[in-house]
């Protein structure tokens, strides 16, 4: 057994762990940390791993199950519903970028077949890096938001003809592009119509039989199989075997399968991703890319010139506001991760020289770490740049913050979210005749509700124009029934910040944040599962012969009580004790005091258990429960006594009644 490949295992994932974790404490993308971590452990610093070859392999496995994601991700009635964005301003965006970049290369006495591999690689953004920034910053659902998302959206379709292309440019060297293109093309929709049959009359099938087996292992197994059988279809027609994992995502992203296949295959993409950017790393050529420093600077400035002024001009001939043109321009100006796929595809087939790589994985390291900070400045940016263009910064907020609607309701409801908790809220609103409007950002689900007279706006409640055009300042109660924290915790802090004097309501699925979201300023949280449990009690109670008047006064003290007798429970075998769950939980746990305990011989009150955060809820001894036990009560030995808390807490209480 070579040892040596284990510690060469043990450092490399060391190193990874290590720049990951350091580079989301400054909050930058993991991508980056996986390409350093590849530039300490390659060949020219620490050396772990001589030979980058050896991981190849495993790298490619990344990125089919990359694109097999993308492909489960690839919805049709999406598609549909934001179709002039999508295919309107997203494919003009990838067409021009690729074409005056491919002249601009051409220029500067390139090869045709290297001006397009350049071209594409720019035509392309960061779907992860700037779906990350956000989500983070809150501005999905912003019309800027949804302009950059539906060009990534039409970027990531055309990976895959990019992907088709660039082998066939390298078997075809000088001659023909178009012909190869086009053979390409034709390829391809032979594979398509063969995986979409599959994918129509076979998959379904199996599927179903995998999930009447009820095993998962089994079903990841198959899900596995099936990405890399369709990636072994297309390879053997020629073709990437990353369109294959594509296309076989795609065959599945109508399927009743499809989220549970999404989260069996994510850890595996996520581990073989981040292996696939160490093998990038460790391909870096430091030296070279210090000596093509004019290049790569040049190539930034090329690509923050180029894309914004293309996104922005294409976004206002779509009938958008400059300002949102300028917003997206700039949150997707920089080099993709799919970039560094074409690059590593393009030097397998010799269509790059080791320079101009090393110079554009520059460009894709230093554009994607600076887009963070890019999204979270557009203001500032743009404000400067208005000075030149035309825009200034109050033009951009006047038009951040226009609506494109407004209630003149007063004393109502604003319901935010309109799933099926929000329905059956407003039809109980509407049977009673009392004023609301809802928010919600489905848009099929907003135009049928629409369709059907009912009083639902498309806008998030995270956007404080939203709620301005709802005129929160004259509701009288605001409803959040989605679950989302984050979301939940922007909104209440939008609605005290807009001087609302409107009761904030908070559903949640469970108790795990209630006094985290009732310290964040909410009137009410009312959790799902616990008001559930007391349904369920009131009902027992009753059918056991206590009278409904004493049952409603028993709820109503509980939820005056926040539910306080519903806290804490005995753990068990299933009991999840996960880092993020364990400090959410609510234990009971019984002590059993030995004779030779700390705690023996003295009182409850001298413990101060109290103190330490701890309740005292119980205490048994000879076999019988000790009801309401008194401050003074002595402990003895073989006591059991029964206290309340969080598992940490109670883990140091017990250790210290043991043993003082």
């Amino acid at each position: 057994m070579d040892h040596g490949f284990f510690v060469e295992l043990i450092v490399l994932l060391a190193t990874s762990v290590f720049t990951v974790w350091l580079f989301k404490r400054f909050k930058l993308p993991a991508i980056l940390a996986y390409l350093v971590a590849g530039v300490i452990a390659g060949p020219q610093v620490l050396s772990v791993i001589t030979d980058p070859k050896d991981l190849v392999l495993v790298a490619e496995l990344g990125i089919v199950f990359l694109l097999f994601s993308l492909g489960l991700e690839f919805s049709v009635p999406k598609l549909v519903a934001m179709r002039q964005l999508v295919f309107g301003v997203g494919s003009a965006q990838v067409i021009i970028t690729l074409l005056i970049v491919m002249l601009l290369v051409v220029s500067l006495n390139q090869t045709w077949a290297s001006a397009f591999v350049i071209g594409s690689i720019f035509a392309l953004s960061s779907t992860a890096v700037v779906v990350k920034s956000l989500n983070e910053s809150g501005l999905t659902q912003t019309k800027r938001g949804q302009i950059a998302i539906s060009i990534l959206l039409f970027q990531d379709i055309a990976v895959v003809p990019f992907l088709i292309a660039i082998p066939l440019l390298g078997a075809e060297g000088e001659g023909s592009m178009m012909f190869a293109i086009l053979a390409a093309l034709a390829k391809g929709a032979v594979v398509v119509t063969i995986l979409l049959s599959a994918g129509k009359w076979v998959l379904p099938r199996i599927f179903n039989q995998v999930a009447q087996v009820r095993t998962d292992e089994l079903f990841v197994l198959t899900a596995i199989l099936v990405t890399v059988l369709a990636g072994t279809l297309t390879n053997f027609f020629g073709l990437s075997m990353a369109l294959g994992a594509f296309l076989a995502g795609m065959m599945l992203s109508e399927s009743q399968y499809k989220h549970q296949l999404e989260a069996d295959i994510r850890p595996f993409r996520d581990i073989l991703m981040g292996v696939f950017f160490i093998s990038v790393g460790m391909a870096l050529n430091l030296s070279a890319m210090i000596t093509q420093w004019p290049l790569i600077l040049s190539g930034i400035a090329l690509l923050l010139l180029v894309k914004t002024l293309i996104i922005r001009h294409l976004a206002v001939l779509a009938g958008e506001t400059s300002a949102d043109g300028w917003a997206a321009g700039l949150m997707l100006f920089q080099m993709g991760e799919f970039g560094f796929v074409l690059v590593a595809l393009a030097q397998q087939f010799d269509l790059l020289s080791p320079e101009i790589s090393a110079a554009l994985l520059g460009i894709g390291v230093l554009s994607m770490a600076v887009t963070p900070f890019i999204i979270n400045q557009d203001k500032q940016i743009i404000a400067f740049g208005g000075r030149i263009f035309g825009t200034t910064q109050q033009d951009y907020i006047e038009q951040q913050e226009e609506a494109e609607f407004e209630t003149n309701l007063s004393e109502h409801v604003i319901i935010c979210g309109f799933g099926r908790v929000g329905q059956t809220v407003s039809r109980f609103l509407k049977s009673e005749a009392v004023p609301y409007v809802v928010l919600d950002v489905d848009p099929v689900r907003v135009a049928e509700a629409q369709a059907a007279g009912e009083n639902v706006q498309y806008g998030h409640a995270r956007d404080k124009a939203i709620l301005k055009a709802v005129r929160v300042d004259r509701a009288k109660l605001v409803v959040v029934t989605f679950g989302d924290l984050t979301k939940t915790q922007t909104v209440i802090n939008n609605v005290k910040a807009l001087s609302s004097n409107a009761r904030i309501m908070v559903r949640t699925k469970s108790d795990e944040h209630m006094g985290f979201i009732l310290e964040e300023g909410a009137d009410q949280v009312v959790p799902e599962a616990l008001e559930g449990s007391l349904m369920l009690v009131s009902q027992v109670l009753f059918e056991s012969g206590v009278p409904m008047s004493r049952v409603l006064r028993r709820i109503r003290k509980e939820r005056e009580n926040r539910y306080g007798q519903m806290h804490g429970f005995y753990q068990g075998e299933t009991t999840d004790l996960a880092a993020n769950k364990r400090d959410l939980l609510e234990f009971i746990h019984a002590i059993n005091i030995p004779p030779s305990a700390f705690a023996v011989g003295k009182t409850l009150e001298s413990l101060k258990l109290e103190e330490r955060r701890v309740e005292i809820v119980g205490l048994r001894r000879d076999g019988k429960e000790v009801s309401s036990p008194e401050p003074d009560t002595e402990i003895k030995a073989h006591d059991v006594l029964v206290v309340k808390g969080k598992p940490r807490r109670v883990e140091r209480a017990e250790r210290y009644v043991l043993t003082g």
